[in-house]
């Protein structure tokens, strides 16, 4: 008996678009992970803007991404982010250009710095006193905002939690969809081997009914033939 291989079916529109949908999460996840930790093994800092005094150079929403440079390698025209002296009554860092660098007698170098969009050099001027400060590099414009409002818990919690828990029903689906045709199989199988069992209980059947009706012609003739010799 010949069996006719099954086929399994092909996958429903929605199973591809489930498929499509999931493929373009995974990617945009890997792309974001990768964007977030590549600056850092590169030996990047980052510093998101939140100010406009630089508006012209950088705008306010970019990602400054710096370099660790040597105190003494510093020169006018780098811009840089430090935190100003206690005395300047400012409490956040400050990401501005140098205007003009002093060295002391005992050879302390003294910065003035200048934000690009003000009219005039900051009110401070200031020594460091660590042996490197982050020097900018490069922006990104807009990057901020998004930063910003991952720092924000509720806000990751939606932008993170969503997708995992898309990627995990969307997994489920995949995996109910290749299950289904196994379990076909299976049943096909089964019929199948019912089918052939059917077949041989009804071979058998027959062949005993054959049997059985031809018994009693190969007696009969031999019970005449006993009687006549006894005669």
């Amino acid at each position: 008996m010949s069996r006719t291989p099954s086929r399994t079916a092909p996958r429903s529109l929605g199973a591809r678009l489930f498929g499509i949908v999931t493929n373009l999460v995974l990617a945009a996840v890997t792309l974001a992970a990768v964007g977030y930790l590549a600056p850092s093994l590169l030996g990047y800092d980052r510093y998101v803007i939140t100010g406009g005094s630089m508006s012209g150079t950088f705008e306010k929403g970019s990602v400054a991404f710096e370099r660790q440079v040597p105190v003494e390698d510093l020169a006018v025209g780098d811009v840089i982010t430090y935190l100003p002296p206690p005395d300047s009554g400012v409490t956040n860092l400050v990401t501005h250009r140098i205007v003009s660098v002093r060295t002391k007698a005992d050879g302390a170098r003294v910065f003035h710095t200048q934000g690009d969009a003000n009219a005039d050099p900051d009110p401070w001027k200031f020594t460091l006193t660590e042996g490197s400060q982050p020097t900018v590099q490069f922006t990104v414009p807009q990057v901020g905002f998004v930063l910003i409002a991952l720092a924000d818990r509720h806000t990751r919690m939606l932008v993170i939690g969503i997708p995992a828990a898309l990627i995990a029903l969307l997994s489920l689906v995949e995996l109910a969809g290749a299950l289904r045709p196994r379990r076909r199989l299976a049943t096909e199988a089964l019929s199948t081997e019912a089918l052939a069992t059917e077949a041989l209980s009804t071979e058998a059947s027959a062949t005993l009914a054959v049997v059985v009706d031809a018994a009693p012609v190969a007696i009969r003739p031999r019970h005449r033939s006993l009687h006549h010799a006894g005669v």
